[in-house]
């Protein structure tokens, strides 16, 4: 096994358990590793600290253990998978007849620094960010269906946009095991169209279901409006929760044809739903002051720190206008599920909104991720998702 060695004091991070050695720590390597290979990591006093995936890039490696004599092999594959199979479980989420949707395996909060795998009923989507991963996927493949045993038939693999594109891995999307087309998953009880084939992610916003839960409680009696609808989560719940009528944008026509296809197959012939294929700023300019309830839950407007300073600019610009159009008492639920954008960097953002739209303005809730998108305590760049719920007077 290759070794890496870091320039003095570069092991802190990972004395704290850190799963990233940057390029920059690095003195040198033992040997020339290929890229996805498993190497070790050394101090610059040759004391041994970790494991990971090597990896060409801003990080290098990411870490897959701090124990020396813990093998990468199949037996490794199946204890990590069942670790978070039985976390799961335990907290509700896995095994809930109500609910067969949600994320087996969060990257770093898992663990399992850039693997994701989603369950969708009976099918597995895997998703991998990194080369090592990439490699490694049919023997998390066969240790995935060991663990979950009868309780999925398919694996899809979609990993043709998120890994690196200077490792030319050429990888192809497709099943590893099974094949089904039957794509309709459940979420607490609302059934939804997962299209896992071309659909952004892995198909479907999971992290948002307890969020989509909760405007559930707020919906009565309210004329709601979803922005950057997607795939109609929110709307499907805001339905559910008796809302006087449901309106749907997105720029993407697709994802209105998706979204109206969800709300037939939970509220066929329902008329209080329409959906729009529209620019959201154009939407939110040309509409009247009808809607009590909004919802801002737009894709990521920054993907690295570069483009920090624009992703304020367009929270704010994009918040205001809802600030400024939603009907006195309305309620608004707002988020960023950007990376690179703080808590603090969204909040200020948001603030900065309402005082300009000068109205006043109360936080309700604060909102992230839920808990089958667990946080490591040594990671926390993992928390990526933030949302406020407020009350607009």
């Amino acid at each position: 096994m290759y070794k890496v060695y870091l320039k003095p004091k570069k092991e802190e991070s990972l004395k704290r358990f850190h799963p990233w050695v940057f390029s920059g720590a690095i003195a040198h390597f033992d040997g020339e590793p290929e890229e996805g290979e498993v190497v070790e990591i050394y101090t610059s006093k040759k004391e041994f600290i970790a494991k990971g995936h090597f990896q060409i890039g801003s990080i290098a490696v990411r870490i897959l253990t701090f124990h020396q004599d813990e093998e990468i092999n199949a037996d490794f594959w199946k204890r990590k998978l069942s670790i978070a199979y039985d976390m799961r479980r335990s907290i509700g989420i896995a095994g809930n007849p109500t609910n067969n949707t949600y994320r087996l395996v969060h990257g770093e909060g898992d663990n399992l620094p850039g693997l994701v795998i989603d369950i969708y009923a009976r099918t597995a989507v895997m998703q991998a960010h990194s080369a090592g991963m990439h490699l490694d996927r049919m023997a998390i493949a066969d240790a995935l269906t060991e663990v979950m045993g009868n309780q999925i038939d398919n694996i899809y693999y979609k990993s043709e946009t998120t890994l690196p594109f200077k490792a030319d891995l050429y990888p192809e999307n497709g099943f590893l095991k099974g094949g089904s087309t039957d794509n309709v998953a459940m979420e607490y009880g609302l059934k939804f169209h997962i299209d896992w084939l071309k659909g952004q992610k892995t198909g479907f916003f999971v992290d948002q279901r307890e969020n989509r839960s909760l405007l559930e409680r707020y919906a009565k009696d309210r004329s709601v409006l979803n922005m950057f609808c997607y795939t109609g989560g929110f709307s499907v719940y805001a339905m559910r929760g008796d809302a006087k009528l449901v309106h749907s944008v997105d720029s993407s026509a697709k994802a209105i044809d998706l979204t109206n296809k969800n709300i037939e197959l939970n509220f066929p012939g329902d008329t209080r739903h329409a959906a729009y294929a529209e620019d959201a700023f154009k939407y939110l300019d040309r509409m009247g002051d009808q809607y009590d309830l909004i919802v801002l839950d737009p894709p990521a407007f920054a993907k690295h720190r570069d483009a920090l300073r624009n992703a304020l600019q367009g929270y704010r610009k994009l918040n205001v206008k809802a600030f400024e159009k939603i009907k006195p008492g309305g309620i608004l639920f707002t988020f960023s599920c950007s990376q690179a954008v703080s808590k603090e960097n969204f909040r200020t953002a948001v603030f900065t909104a309402a005082a300009m739209s000068g109205r006043s303005v109360r936080i309700l809730h604060q909102l992230t991720q839920p808990a089958d998108h667990p946080v490591s305590i040594y990671h926390p760049e993992g928390e990526y998702l933030k949302g406020l719920v407020l009350y607009v007077e």
